[in-house]
């Protein structure tokens, strides 16, 4: 029996892969991120997303985005991520420079905040800290200080 054209052998292989991976895009979920206490003053928010310690110890993102600030509060989305855990890094850009700016001893001179308002004690806090489950669907709040 021949198959008609549009359903040649590589046609069905690909939509038999397509349907046995159906199940694992269902796994995926948003993470929702609303930033607040940002600077009163238009700025440009950086957020950093990590999914192991290593790659957050070496600054390594697996993913980034930025979203503009207004009135000290910003609003963006992670979509499709794998279940997992996650830690963010964010700092709010005051003067449009592109980087987190800090003072000759170190410490950050902008707004800046992590998952879980994670605290570090003169460094950041560590991924355990930060990391948050993201196993469906998620909203999480970071207050800059």
């Amino acid at each position: 029996m021949q198959l008609p054209a549009l359903l040649s052998r590589p046609v069905v292989r690909a939509l038999c892969t397509a349907v046995a991976l159906a199940p694992f895009g269902a796994l995926a979920a948003d993470l929702s991120l609303s930033v607040a206490d940002g600077p009163t003053a238009e700025a440009t928010l950086y957020v950093a997303l990590y999914n192991d310690a290593a790659g957050y110890a070496d600054s390594k993102a697996v993913a980034s985005q930025t979203a503009p600030m207004r009135e000290g509060k910003a609003r963006l989305v992670f979509a499709e991520l794998a279940p997992g855990r996650y830690a963010l890094r964010v700092f709010a850009d005051e003067n449009g420079n592109g980087k987190l700016d800090t003072n000759l001893m170190g410490m950050p001179t902008e707004r800046y905040g992590f998952s879980n308002d994670a605290k570090g004690n003169r460094a950041p806090p560590s991924f355990e800290a930060a990391a948050i489950s993201v196993d469906a669907d998620l909203q999480t709040v970071i207050h800059l200080h």
